[in-house]
Parts: C-alpha cells; sequence; structure tokens
C-alpha cells in the first residue's frame, strides 16, 4: 500500500494517522479535513473553554514537531463530497479527487437540530467555531440561557453557563438526564447536581418551537410542548448527533446509524475503514474520545494487513464533568442491574457504585473518585475479558 487517504481531522483521525506511521506505513499521508484547524480536543469545549479558562491553543492535540513526524499533506478546510470504490478515490469540494490505495473514514458526527426556524442566538456545540460564537453570545451581560438536552454536552454547557452567572434552564424530554446509561436511582442523583448550582431542570417535556424577534430576528423565548414559554437570550441545542455519512450515500458502502464495518473496523472493502464516531463496529456505534482512539490502532492494523486480523472489543468507558463534579462509568449496564453503594455518599456527592447481576458486578459509576474508580474499571475489564487481538 504505497498511499494512504484519512478523511477526518480530528481526534480519530489523528490517531489513524498516528497509528499509520507507528506500524511503519512510510508511504503517502493525506489528512482532509472540513474544518480549518488542525486537530483539537472538543471535550474542554463545554467546559474550560467555554468559560474562558482555557484558550484555542491549549486544545491542539499535537504540536509542531508531531505534526512534522506525521509527514502528512494536510487538505484542511476541505469538504469530501463522495467516494468512488471502483477507481478509489475521494472526491472533494471544488470537483477535485484523490485518488488512493486505502481510505481511512474518520468523518465523526453532526449535532441534531431542532426543526423549523433557527432565531438568532441558537447554538449547536460541536466544532471550536461552534464554541467560539457561543462564548462570544455569552459574554459581556448575564443571559437567560436555556438549553435544550441534559445529555453530557447539555448538562457541561449549563454547567459551564451557570459558573459564568447566566440564569440557566435545560430541557429534557426524558423523564430524567442519563436514565438509559445510569439507571432511574443513579440518574436521579446526577439530575440533583442541576439543583444543587440553582439551574433549573424541566423533565418530560419537549420544545415545539423558538420565537425570535426584531430586526436581526433575535431569540426571544423558547415554546415548550405542553404550551410554556421560555423567556430566553441564548439557546443551545444538544438533542445528540448524526453520523457524518451523507457525502458516502451511493459509495456501496453499507450505511445503517454509521458507515457498518466489523469489530476491527473493516468494511466489506478491506481498503477502506473506519473509526471514531463515524463507525459502526460489529452492531454498535460509540460516541466517545476513549472508543475513537482506541479503535484507530486496531482498524490502521487491519487496513495494512488487507484483512481483519485484530479486533477491539474494549470496556465502554465515558466522563463527563459537571459543577465540579467528574463523573465516570465504565461497564455494560442492563435493565434491572442494581446498584450497589461501595464507597462514599450521593450527599456528599462523592461515592463509587456497582451495578450486579446474578452476583456479579456489570458496570462502575463514580462521582469525584477517580482512584478508586480506575482501579474498579481495570478489575472490570480483566472480569469480562474483552476481545482484542
Amino acid at each position: 500500500m504505497k498511499s494512504v487517504a484519512v478523511i477526518g481531522a480530528s481526534l480519530a483521525g489523528l490517531y489513524a494517522a498516528r497509528a499509520l506511521r507507528a506500524q511503519g506505513f512510510d508511504g503517502r499521508l493525506v489528512i482532509v479535513g472540513d474544518e480549518r484547524h488542525r486537530p483539537y480536543d472538543r471535550p474542554p469545549l463545554s467546559k474550560d473553554f467555554l468559560t474562558g479558562a482555557a484558550g484555542q491553543e491549549q486544545l491542539a492535540l499535537a504540536d509542531a514537531e508531531e505534526i512534522a513526524e506525521l509527514d502528512a499533506e494536510w487538505l484542511l478546510g476541505t469538504r469530501a463530497t463522495g467516494l468512488d470504490t471502483t477507481a478509489g478515490a475521494v472526491l472533494l469540494d471544488g470537483g477535485r479527487s484523490l485518488t488512493t490505495d486505502g481510505v481511512v473514514l474518520a468523518t465523526g458526527a453532526a449535532p441534531r437540530r431542532l426543526p423549523g426556524a433557527a432565531p438568532t442566538g441558537t447554538h449547536t456545540l460541536r466544532t471550536l467555531d461552534d464554541a467560539q460564537a457561543l462564548r462570544t453570545d455569552l459574554a459581556g451581560v448575564a443571559r437567560r440561557v436555556v438549553v435544550i438536552g441534559a445529555g453530557f454536552i447539555g448538562a457541561e454547557v449549563a454547567s459551564s453557563c451557570a459558573a459564568l452567572g447566566h440564569d440557566v434552564t435545560v430541557v429534557e424530554a426524558a423523564p430524567l438526564p442519563l436514565l438509559p446509561q445510569l439507571g432511574e436511582e443513579m440518574a436521579r442523583i446526577c439530575a440533583a447536581l442541576h439543583a444543587d448550582h440553582r439551574v433549573t431542570l424541566l423533565t418530560g417535556t419537549g420544545v415545539s418551537r423558538l420565537h425570535g424577534g426584531g430586526t436581526d430576528d433575535r431569540l426571544t423565548a423558547v415554546e415548550l410542548s405542553d404550551g410554556r414559554l421560555l423567556p430566553a437570550d441564548v439557546v443551545v441545542v444538544g438533542i445528540g448527533v448524526r453520523p457524518h455519512t451523507g457525502w458516502l450515500e451511493g459509495s456501496g458502502l453499507p450505511l445503517d446509524d454509521g458507515v457498518v464495518c466489523d469489530a476491527g473496523g473493516v468494511t466489506p472493502l478491506s481498503r477502506i475503514v473506519a473509526v471514531g464516531d463515524v463507525a459502526r463496529a460489529a452492531g454498535s456505534r460509540a460516541e466517545h474520545w476513549t472508543s475513537a482512539t482506541e479503535q484507530a490502532a486496531v482498524a490502521v492494523r487491519n487496513l495494512l494487513a488487507g484483512s481483519t486480523v485484530a479486533t477491539h472489543r474494549s470496556l465502554p468507558y465515558f466522563w463527563s464533568d459537571q459543577y465540579g463534579v467528574r463523573i465516570q462509568f465504565a461497564g455494560r449496564r442492563a435493565p434491572g442491574d442494581t446498584p450497589r453503594l461501595v464507597e462514599g455518599s450521593p450527599d456528599d456527592r462523592s461515592f463509587l457504585a456497582c451495578y450486579e447481576r446474578d452476583g456479579r458486578t456489570t458496570a462502575v459509576l463514580a462521582l469525584n473518585r477517580p482512584r478508586p474508580f480506575m482501579r474498579h474499571r481495570r478489575e472490570l475489564a480483566r472480569a469480562t475479558h474483552p476481545a482484542t487481538a
């Protein structure tokens, strides 16, 4: 294999490029990214970057020396528009094309948006440019902020906005935030973090539409599905993401909530692999930082081998920082698994709990208990014997 194109210049794309060089690939390496920025870390966008505690320079995932060592051609601000699998060509905006022997698909995901009009002051948060626009809108006077969606992004944005002194309301359609991930008992404890910091949490209701007014159509209110109106100056929509696969339609690759691939990231065409948020590997798609970094080395190994010689099945893991509390979770919790408090107290917002089923641990959750959590995570990973080669 003499040339490889990595489509996507974010976390998964960068780690794939690093893995290619680390595994001995010395051919032409081209990295295509639709953003104009070199790879940067996304988790701080909703936290330290939004509050101003971190600047853009602190987000970089690689310094100048590391970038030089990759010896890659960077096509930033360039959008992939199609994939000709017969010709082995990636189609780019402006009518350009890139012919290559191998392709790593790392295009990530795009935020879901509300139907209907989006008045000025409506934001999503996925990219650095998104975060800069939101930070600008929050600068100066106190704002009435409505966050739609109480998942990780929504809760982190609410936490940051509250820390900045804004009046924050979070709207969540589910009965409790993070209910599918944590179950009712633990989700209720995490939901209480909002009230701890004078953030209003409205659950069990959706959003009907956004209201704007004036010559610039500036946001004035959020209308809920039950008819209530929430006055608002800024809205942040955090209702999940969609894998960025539209450009692959018609390519012949199977698409189903992501690029369908095996547990090694390999698509039905062995010279094309998928990693990160866009990859639906072995029937599931992960949207977390750790998965994106771990998948890359395995997928690249398979790409260079020309077949699936390794698989990736690590223990699911995620973390979130909200209101000064670090929430960490690892494992595969199923409905009916019972959480057992191991140490600490939920009242203190500092504890560790293990989910159990038939006498064995299936998952572990911690609030502000990072060291014992990591120990339990390692033990759980050993006990479940993840299939890695």
